[in-house]
Parts: structure tokens; sequence; C-alpha cells
């Protein structure tokens, strides 16, 4: 779906065609040939577009004519939800600058991009690019801490409820929690490379600007924050889980233990039982009018001095 988008009157509308836009919004489904179509009409490179979908593209920028790419990832909620796999994964925006547009591309519908679509951010004009693009950075950033706040408090959560229990289910909430932390340190990771890079080559041309680089160099320190966070967090849940495997392994070995004991206490009568239950002529008793009550007070008494013995070795 591509859409083409303007400010207008102060208010952010789409538009029907390519020069009435200032902002290219592109996230799937597409027609046959669509992508084709828009690289042709806007003079980009077909790989440029094809590179933003790719879920697997890491962090980077590439110039090439007068278009320059910036990929940068970002944090969406995983749409299969099974068990096995993460809460969050990430995935690239690609963030594409012609000499009079601004091209956004993502593999899903967005957060990030969705906050401008909506025009829920202070003082977004598409007409400029550069803080277009420290904006999308800005958001981006906050979207990771977002997230990172989410997964903590269900990490808290899990964890309360994994305290006095013996399930695996738990431990598994935990490890879909880790991997999505995985995603988010790797991303992080090469998402403070790419802005460090920026900043060094000057690429988006704000070095001289002070607002412009005041804004930027806050972004860097907040996504340095977030990557520290991440790392936290995955060090914390990994000593959780080990620690919280070592206690349901103890809580089983106690229940296994308890059953024993009292297999143990059983075990005494029933041999008891056992042998006057054999069908021979020289058992004890046997003619005793009272053996019956006899032999199941004896059963009685073994059975309480073998719980006496276990009592008093605790």
């Amino acid at each position: 779906m591509i859409s083409y988008i303007a400010k207008q009157n102060g208010e952010l509308k789409k538009v029907e065609s390519l020069d009435q836009a200032t902002w290219v919004n592109v996230y799937p489904p597409f027609e046959h040939g669509e992508l084709d179509a828009l690289s042709t009409k806007m003079d980009i490179p077909l790989d440029f577009i094809t590179d933003s979908l790719d879920v697997d593209e890491r962090s980077r920028f590439e110039k090439e004519d007068s278009s320059t790419l910036i990929l940068i990832n970002s944090p969406i909620l995983n749409e299969e939800g099974k068990d096995s796999e993460a809460i969050y994964i990430t995935v690239p925006i690609g963030i594409i600058l012609t000499a009079g547009h601004i091209v956004t591309v993502s593999s899903a519908e967005n957060p990030v991009l969705d906050k401008f679509y909506e025009s829920r951010v202070k003082n977004f004009d598409p007409a400029d690019k550069n803080m277009f693009v420290l904006q999308i950075f800005e958001q981006n950033v906050y979207r990771f801490l977002e997230c990172l706040k989410k997964l903590n408090l269900k990490r808290n959560l899990i964890e309360q409820e994994l305290y006095n229990s013996s399930r695996s289910a738990e431990l598994q909430q935990l490890l879909r929690i880790e991997k999505s932390l995985v995603y988010f340190v790797s991303s992080l990771s090469t998402n403070e490379l790419l802005k460090m890079k920026i900043k060094r080559t000057d690429l988006l041309r704000i070095g001289n600007e002070e607002p412009y680089a005041d804004l930027f160099e806050d972004i860097i320190i907040d996504n340095s924050q977030a990557l520290e966070m991440s790392n936290v967090y995955t060090n914390i849940l990994s000593g959780t889980m080990e620690a919280y495997a070592s206690i349901i392994s103890n809580n089983l070995n106690v229940i296994i233990h308890r059953l024993t004991i009292v297999t143990i206490i059983l075990l005494v009568p029933s041999m008891v039982a056992g042998f006057y239950g054999m069908n021979l002529d020289y058992l004890p008793f046997k003619s005793f009018k009272l053996a019956f009550p006899l032999i199941i007070l004896i059963s009685i008494v073994l059975g309480f001095g073998v719980v006496y013995y276990f009592s008093r070795k605790k």
C-alpha cells in the first residue's frame, strides 16, 4: 500500500498524486508491479525499497545518485503469538531521502510511523526532511523504551506467579521475554552504530544547525540508555531463569522426598499384612481368637515407629 501525504493548512492529509505529496509511506500489501512503478516514478533504486522490506536487514545507510537510504530497526509486536516465539521482534524502517520527497518503507504497519500518520508527534512537518528523520529516530527510541517497560512489568508478574509454582509454563513465558530482549539488544546496538556514523559523516548536514545537532545528541543518549536497559534486563532475566529453574527442581525434589517417606511408612504395615496373607501352617497367632486385631495393632505400631524414626532424623 502506497500513501501520498502532505501537510495542508496545518493538517496532515492524504493526497492523490506524488506531485502534491512531501511524504510517501509504503507498506504491504502491494499490487503487482507497484514497487517497480514507484521506483521508476521517483527515480530511486528498487533495491532501496526491497531492502527495507527484508526483516533481516541490519541498520545502515547508503547513497546512490541523488537518493539516500537510511535503515533503522524498530520493535513491533510479534503477530504469530506462538508460545515458543518472542513477544516482540524488530523489523527495519527504510527512510529514503530524495530531492523533493521523503519515503518511508516498512514490512508491516509500524507503531512508530503510525504516530506520524495520526498526527501524534508535535511540530511534525514532512516537508522538513532532516527534522522528520530525527523525529523518526526519536520516536523509535521511545518505542523501544516503552516495550522494555512492558517486558519488565510482564517479567515481574510472571516471577510472582513462578515463586510458588512447579510448572514450566511461566519459564516458557520468561524465555519469550528473553528472546525479545535479544532482538532489542542486537537492534539497539546496530542503531547506535548507525547514528554515530551519521553524526560522524554529517550525512544529514545538520552539524552547523544547533537545534538539530542538540536533538540528535539527545537521541543518541536515549538510544544508549535503552541499550543499557536491555542489557540489564537480559542479565537479570538470565539469572532469574536459572534461579527459578533450580527452585522448581528443588520443589519437585521435596515432593518426591515426601512421597518416598509416605511409601516407606505404608510399606511396613503392608509387609506384615503380606506375611499373614500366606497360606502356611506355622504362622504365629494362627489359633488365637484376637489374632486379626492384634496383627492390625502391630502394623499400626510399626507404622508409627517408622514415622517416629523419620521425625527424629528430620
